[in-house]
């Protein structure tokens, strides 16, 4: 089982990133894929999800409006679209898998996680 995140960069605020998380091992089709990111000296903090069943999406609120997340199935990819990047969302973005219908955004729900991808919004 792997899930693999990659896509992570500097960038100035404002500007935009496309994080991938490319999974292997498990039947992806059956998981909600979640993106969390932990700062330095902060708690990790739960950013959004998709769904396995309807692929329908959560955020969290300072995110919204600004993050797309998606997912492509036959490639057993997800993807987190992150545009008007600001400095505040510097961190270490990982993407993990909760099998079920459900879009949890409690880590312990998730079975399966990734490596973590930099990103670094700074002028």
């Amino acid at each position: 089982v792997q899930l693999q995140a990659s896509g992570g960069g500097l960038v100035q605020p404002g500007e935009s990133l496309r994080l991938s998380c490319a999974a292997s091992g498990f039947s992806f089709d059956d998981y909600a894929i979640g993106w969390f990111r932990q700062a330095p000296g902060k708690e990790r903090e739960w950013v959004s999800c998709i769904t396995s069943s309807d692929g329908s999406t959560h955020y969290v609120s300072s995110v919204k409006g600004r993050f797309t997340i998606s997912r492509d199935n036959a490639k057993n990819t997800a993807y987190l679209q992150m545009n008007v990047l600001k400095p505040e969302d510097t961190a270490v973005y990982t993407c993990a898998a909760a099998l079920g219908r459900l879009c949890p955004d409690l880590p312990d729900f998730y079975e399966y996680w990734g490596q973590g991808t930099q990103v670094t919004v700074s002028s």
